[in-house]
C-alpha cells in the first residue's frame, strides 16, 4: 500500500481555509455510492498486462470493506470497467507511448477479454452498478452511462476508489465535482505507479476538490 505523505503546510492551509481538516462531517448513506474505478484483471492481476499496477492488489480489502458497510447502510456500489480498445487511444497517447505499448493497452483491455473482467478478489454483488467506460474519466461526455445511473438512483455523494489514483480516479473525481456531486476520495483505497504520483493527487484534490479520507474515516462516517 502507498506510503501517504501530505506536507504539513498543505494540511495547515486547508485548515486555515475551511476551519477544519476535512470537508464533510456526515453523509447520507442512502444517497451515497462507492465508485470503484477499473479494478480489472489488466490492472490488478500480478504480471498480466502492461497496464498492471502492483499496488492495486493491496487496496482490495479496503474497497471491499467500504462496499459492504455502505450496502448495509442503504447505499450502493458502482464498478467501472475501462477499455482502451478505441481509436481515441491511438490519438490520445501518440507521442506519450510507443506504438507497441499502445497496441498492448488496447488488446489487453478489449471488451470480452480476460483483462477486461473485474478482478476475482473484488466483492461484486447482484444489484451493483456496472458501467463500461472508454475514457479516463467515467463522467466525461461519451465515456460511460455512470452519471445517468447515479442520477437515476438519486445519489449525491460519491466515495471514489480504484486505480490509477492520478489518472482515472482523479479525472473522474474532478468531473464528478463539476457535475455537482460531493466526493470523498479514499487515500488508502486508490493506487498508482508510485508514492510520489499518489501523494501528488492527494495534495491536489484535498485543497479545493474532494474530501481526502482514509478507509477508517470513511467507515466511521458510514457507521454514524
Amino acid at each position: 500500500m502507498h506510503k501517504i505523505s501530505i506536507p504539513e503546510e498543505i494540511i495547515n492551509a486547508c485548515i486555515k481555509r475551511r476551519g477544519k481538516p476535512h470537508v464533510y462531517d456526515t453523509i447520507n448513506t442512502t444517497k451515497t455510492a462507492l465508485v470503484v474505478i477499473d479494478m480489472q484483471n489488466s490492472w490488478v492481476a500480478p504480471g498480466l498486462s502492461v497496464l498492471g499496477i502492483p499496488e492495486a492488489e493491496t487496496i482490495v480489502p479496503n474497497i471491499n470493506s467500504i462496499g459492504q458497510a455502505l450496502r448495509n447502510a442503504g447505499g450502493r456500489v458502482a464498478w467501472t470497467q475501462s477499455t482502451f480498445d478505441d481509436e481515441w487511444t491511438k490519438n490520445m497517447y501518440q507521442g506519450f507511448c510507443d506504438e507497441k505499448v499502445i497496441a498492448k493497452m488496447m488488446s489487453e483491455s478489449r471488451i470480452g477479454s480476460f483483462g477486461f473482467e473485474i478482478w476475482k478478489g473484488m466483492d461484486v454483488h447482484e444489484g451493483d452498478i456496472i458501467s463500461e467506460k472508454t475514457r479516463p474519466s467515467a463522467l466525461i461526455q461519451g465515456s460511460s452511462n455512470l452519471d445517468s445511473q447515479l442520477k437515476a438512483g438519486g445519489f449525491e455523494t460519491l466515495i471514489v476508489t480504484g486505480t490509477l489514483t492520478n489518472a482515472c480516479c482523479e479525472s473522474t473525481t474532478r468531473d464528478a465535482v463539476a457535475l455537482g456531486y460531493k466526493v470523498i476520495f479514499v487515500s488508502d483505497g486508490t493506487a498508482t505507479r508510485s508514492d510520489l504520483e499518489h501523494n501528488a493527487t492527494l495534495v491536489n484534490l484535498m485543497q479545493l476538490v474532494a474530501d481526502v479520507r482514509t478507509t477508517a474515516d470513511v467507515l466511521g462516517l458510514i457507521d454514524q
